[in-house]
């Protein structure tokens, strides 16, 4: 699952905006897939090596390239990429894939009996995942349900990537670097104080990410 980055023009100004958003959510692209899409944008190989240039001093690391043409690519660059899943973030345009992925029928549910430790990743995207024990700062909880940690919840928990806004987080001690229910997400900088070290429910409303305590 990539993220992908739709170009606009004038540059300056896309750039002004993205500046904006990176300063509310420093670190964010920190590990992160991401696609960038010039459809209309990129009219010579210099503007491409521009676009690249400006993300790659803002620590975006792109791994692809979408809506260029070939001619204006060489080997250098990241290669050009068709098709794939897009996530959303807020305050940027998200390129949507035309088919979205089948839901299954029958949700396959992860249960973790351990704790998650730093660097670690947990990926369900056919149901919920629920977690028996602790997750690590720098850890990642991605379910395509929701995510149930029973103990601190210190990393990443991402919920509905599959199953949408019908998906909820809860933990019973609060202390996340980031959680999104749904493409709707809230920083480590956005969480009330009041939540830290709580239990907590996170689900969405209104598209709004709501936290209540437990």
């Amino acid at each position: 699952m990539a993220m992908t980055l739709v170009a606009d023009v004038p540059l300056e100004a896309w750039l002004v905006d993205f500046d904006v958003w990176l300063q509310r959510s420093p670190g964010f692209f920190k590990g992160r897939t991401v696609v960038l899409d010039l459809a209309d944008t990129a009219q010579s190989k210099p503007d491409v090596e521009r676009w690249i240039g400006e993300l790659a001093t803002r620590g975006v690391r792109l791994v692809g390239l979408e809506g260029v043409r070939p001619s204006l690519v060489d080997a250098a660059m990241p290669p050009i990429l068709r098709g794939g899943r897009d996530s959303t973030l807020p305050m940027i345009d998200v390129a949507v894939s035309p088919e979205p992925p089948r839901k299954p029928v029958e949700p396959a549910n992860l249960l973790v009996e351990r704790r998650v430790r730093s660097g670690q990743s947990i990926v369900c995207l056919e149901g919920d995942v629920t977690i028996i024990g602790s997750v690590g700062a720098g850890a990642e909880i991605i379910a395509g349900g929701s995510i149930h940690v029973y103990g601190t919840l210190a990393g990443r928990a991402i919920a509905g990537a599959t199953f949408g806004a019908t998906a909820q987080i809860f933990c019973t001690k609060l202390d996340a670097e980031l959680l999104a229910v749904d493409g709707i997400y809230r920083t480590a900088e956005d969480i009330d104080d009041a939540f830290r070290g709580k239990a907590v429910r996170v689900s969405t409303e209104d598209e709004t990410l709501r936290i209540t305590a437990l």
